[in-house]
C-alpha cells in the first residue's frame, strides 16, 4: 500500500513573518550587545577615574599631613627657644593663627579636589547615558 502524502508546505506569509522575526531578533541582539559593551566601557572608565581620584586625594592628604607635622615640629622648636613667657605666648598665638589659616586653605583645596574628582568620575556615566538615550533620528 503506497501512501501518497503531500509534504507539509509553509505558506509564504508565515515564512516571511518568521524571517522578519529572526531579522528583528538579530538586530535587537546586536543593539543589546553594543549597549552592554558600551556599558562595560563606561563602568571601567568610572572605576578608573575613581581610582585615579582616590590616589590624588590620598596623596594630597599625605602632603597636608607632612606639612602640618613639620609646622608642629617648627612650633615646638620655637617654643623651646622662647626666653620668656611673653615670647612663648607670642610663638603659640602665631603658630595657632598660621595653622588655622593652613587648615582653612587645606579644607578648601580638598573640597575643590573632591568636586573635581566627582565630576571626572561621573563624566563616563553622563557620556554613556547621553549615547544610550539619544533621540531617534
Amino acid at each position: 500500500m503506497a501512501s501518497t502524502t503531500d509534504p507539509f508546505e509553509v505558506p509564504e506569509q508565515v515564512r516571511a513573518f518568521a524571517e522578519k522575526g529572526v531579522s528583528q531578533a538579530r538586530d535587537n541582539y546586536a543593539k543589546f550587545k553594543e549597549a552592554a559593551q558600551s556599558g562595560n566601557g563606561a563602568i571601567e572608565a568610572v572605576f578608573s577615574a575613581a581610582s585615579k581620584g582616590a590616589h590624588t586625594y590620598s596623596t594630597k592628604l599625605l602632603d597636608f599631613g607632612q606639612a602640618n607635622a613639620n609646622a608642629g615640629f617648627d612650633f615646638l622648636q620655637e617654643l623651646v627657644g622662647a626666653k620668656s613667657l611673653s615670647d612663648a605666648t607670642e610663638v603659640w598665638s602665631t603658630h595657632t593663627r598660621k595653622q588655622i589659616q593652613a587648615f582653612a586653605a587645606q579644607t578648601k583645596e580638598l573640597a575643590e579636589l573632591t568636586q573635581k574628582i566627582a565630576v571626572e568620575t561621573a563624566e563616563p556615566i553622563k557620556t554613556g547615558a547621553s549615547k544610550l538615550f539619544q533621540p531617534a533620528a
